[in-house]
């Protein structure tokens, strides 16, 4: 099935901007389907990276193009500790290596292969478990962990330390990393060692730092959230695609 979206703007736009800006693809998976000759403008093939949209003009991306875009991979993987999700040090096994036939959750009618292109969107350490996405959508990467993103990220953190509510308001709009001010956070008490972070950036290794600022060694942080997507009852080690109705709510934001 092909794609056909109608331009409604007043001024003619770069084509691989207004895929971007209308969720369907990303600019880089725009400008590949421009150069494998898949979209047209008014039935006319276009092969310009640069070629602009005119105001009531139809863009139709074709069977193929759809298909490929259908065809990128989003992941959930509930990352178990001493996985690590970015780019590994010798020794260290990523989590991209432990998404395989044996471990998915539920049913499956594809596969990773070495073809495939999933990267993690937004770190976790390897010290810490639970929700972590990987992905070969742009878009999805964009509304997730872009310079524009405004989605919450929620933690369930178990520290040693004495927690008191001079320490909470510091942790919730008071702390400084590496010279930058962070942006507020939600920080609940739910147990005598026990705290709930939302976040709404990811500095790297941020709550953990954040509490030893606040003289709180974190013991357990575990990502549970990340904008309405829940890592819910996905076992440990285990993951399962996304579905289109949750890659929707996030991209919504």
């Amino acid at each position: 099935m092909s794609i056909s979206k109608t331009y409604d703007g007043d001024e003619p736009v770069r084509v691989n901007k207004w895929l971007a800006q209308s969720g369907v693809c990303s600019r880089r998976e725009a400008d590949s389907l421009i150069a494998e000759g898949l979209v047209k403008i008014d039935g006319v093939t276009i092969t310009s990276a640069g070629h602009k949209i005119e105001p009531g003009q139809t863009l139709t991306l074709d069977h193929g193009g759809a298909a490929a875009l259908d065809a990128r991979m989003t992941i959930i993987y509930h990352k178990p500790i001493g996985i690590v999700s970015g780019q590994p040090e010798p020794g260290e096994t990523p989590a991209i290596r432990m998404i395989r036939r044996a471990n998915v959750f539920g049913p499956a009618d594809v596969y990773p292969d070495q073809n495939s292109k999933l990267a993690p969107v937004g770190r976790l350490d390897k010290d810490s478990r639970g929700l972590l996405i990987l992905s070969e959508d742009g878009v999805l990467a964009k509304a997730i962990i872009g310079p524009e993103s405004d989605l919450e990220k929620e933690y369930r953190v178990i520290v040693r330390g004495p927690i008191f509510e001079e320490k909470l308001k510091w942790l919730r709009h008071g702390l400084e990393l590496d010279g930058r001010k962070l942006k507020p956070a939600k920080v609940i008490q739910t147990g005598d060692q026990a705290l709930t972070f939302i976040l709404k950036e990811g500095r790297n290794r941020q709550i953990r730092r954040m509490c030893d600022m606040c003289e709180l060694r974190v013991v357990d942080l575990y990502r549970v959230r990340i904008g309405s997507l829940r890592i819910g009852n996905l076992p440990e080690g285990q993951w399962r695609f996304i579905t289109p109705e949750e890659r929707a709510a996030l991209i919504k934001g």
